[in-house]
């Protein structure tokens, strides 16, 4: 049975949003996840044979997806 390990996580800006980045390997491959910060809600994966490879594969999807979500203003 394989153990994650190597296991990061941190809290960024990708493009004004507030996003989680996780990623951790497991046996020869790293898995990253991106969530919102603020909902909690994972919104992208991806896998890479090194943890560069695969944040960089996430986070370009995270940015697809969060240039194509409409904000809306906040009424006071």
């Amino acid at each position: 049975m394989l153990n994650a390990d190597a296991f990061t996580h941190r809290t960024q800006d990708l493009g004004g949003w507030s996003i989680v980045v996780e990623t951790y390997r497991l046996g020869d491959t790293y898995f990253t996840t991106i969530s919102s910060a603020d909902a909690g809600a994972r919104f992208t994966r991806a896998q890479g044979p090194t943890r560069e490879q695969a944040e960089h594969a996430a986070l370009a999807k995270a940015e697809h997806w969060l240039k194509q979500t409409h904000r809306h203003p906040v009424a006071q």
